[in-house]
């Protein structure tokens, strides 16, 4: 069940990383195709519900010291769905100021996640 969890997030990692790559092209967020960005999401956030479904068995890597992996990555992974989510609201009310940074910080707490949980997956 993690590697099903780590797929699927990593499907959102690679639609993530084509939204990011149209945004630096100077793309306003508001030419970006919407509904790649709400695909992106909720491919996030079936991941993230399979992930937690995984770390309810026992931790793995306890003989490296790796075993709050998981649970950190996952913490991380919340994080940025929250700020996807709120993402999302500024998106839908219009709030292009905020949008820029709340796109740095959702994608530093996804790739920080990821990361994380990659060691954790192949250790």
């Amino acid at each position: 069940m993690l590697t099903v969890a780590f797929l699927i997030l990593t499907t959102a990692v690679l639609i993530g990383i084509v939204l990011a790559i149209l945004h630096a092209r100077g793309e306003t967020a508001w030419r970006v195709p919407w509904p790649v960005g709400v695909l992106h999401g909720l491919i996030g956030i079936c991941g993230f519900v399979c992930l937690l479904l995984a770390l309810r068995g026992p931790p793995r890597g306890l003989d490296q010291g790796m075993a709050s992996f998981g649970m950190i990555g996952a913490g991380l992974i919340a994080l940025a769905v929250l700020v996807g989510l709120a993402i999302f609201i500024t998106f839908r009310t219009k709030q292009r100021g905020r949008a820029g940074t709340l796109i740095g910080i959702h994608a530093t707490l996804a790739v920080s996640g990821f990361v994380i949980l990659a060691a954790y997956v192949f250790a």
